[in-house]
């Protein structure tokens, strides 16, 4: 995984991701080398580079032009900008034009994750993954619902991570936001 601090960052743009996070989303997703994956609301890019670092192909999606500035930078200092194609638009209109793919990503919905999940399904290819992070309540459960009305069995994971900051007097653990991973497998 690549640390945090090795990542361009902008005050407006959330990400990247916590490296501790990234960490388990690669693992929930199993990723390997001939996926095709797609990364929705993409940040910082974050998420778009270990992808991209891990798979055949990414196509990552913001709406926002300074998220998708960012996320370019971010491809570059970690050179792997040849494998990407940035998507500057929202999820469910992206989605339309990209090819099916193996793994959703989805780490920002904008409040239209029904529509992305939906709209993501069709193009998932059997046996690929959906992914979502979340750090509200409302999302979590919206995205667990949503799995359910397609059949799919979501797994659930709630991550409380802490850094330690080295004092004078010893180590103080600073907790970072709780993240929830929802996952699911298409079946085949």
């Amino acid at each position: 995984m690549i640390p945090d601090e090795k990542f361009i960052k902008n005050p407006n743009i959330p990400g990247p991701t916590k490296e501790e996070i990234r960490c388990l989303v690669m693992c929930k997703s199993q990723v390997r080398p001939d996926d095709i994956v797609v990364d929705i609301g993409s940040g910082t890019g974050g998420l778009t580079v270990e992808f991209a670092k891990r798979a055949k192909m990414v196509y990552t999606v913001d709406k926002n032009p300074e998220a998708i500035e960012i996320t370019k930078s971010n491809l570059e200092i970690h050179e792997v900008k040849n494998k990407v194609q940035i998507i500057q638009d929202t999820a469910p209109e992206a989605l339309f034009d990209i090819p099916n793919f193996d793994i959703l990503m989805i780490g920002g919905s904008s409040g239209e994750l029904p529509s992305i999940i939906k709209e993501g399904y069709k193009k998932l290819k059997d046996g690929g993954r959906i992914l979502i992070t979340s750090i509200l309540i409302e999302t979590r459960a919206e995205a667990v619902k949503t799995l359910l009305s397609f059949g799919l069995t979501p797994d659930v994971v709630d991550v409380s991570i802490s850094k330690g900051r080295i004092m004078e007097r010893g180590t103080m653990m600073i907790a970072n936001n709780p993240i929830t991973i929802i996952s699911a497998t298409k079946l085949k």
